[in-house]
């Protein structure tokens, strides 16, 4: 995914354009190929999730960090 600091772009949800497909996730890695979209999918990428969410930049789903995860420090 691009780096929001180093290019200037993140997808945003866009109201009436984006699917509203939210994904509760308990880790902070998320994987994302765009099967819950049910589409044909996209290639697999990883995804950080920074604060609470983050929206995938091929299929717009979001993944939101459920409350109380996402303490896992791995690398």
């Amino acid at each position: 995914m691009r780096d929001p600091q180093m290019t200037g772009y993140a997808p945003k949800p866009v109201a009436g354009l984006t699917p509203d497909q939210r994904v509760e996730v308990t880790s902070r890695k998320v994987a994302c190929d765009g099967e819950a979209a049910s589409g044909l999918g996209h290639p697999r990428i990883w995804l950080h999730i920074e604060d609470r969410e983050v929206t995938c930049p091929y299929c717009s789903i979001t993944y939101v960090l459920a409350e109380g995860a996402g303490e896992d420090h791995g690398h």
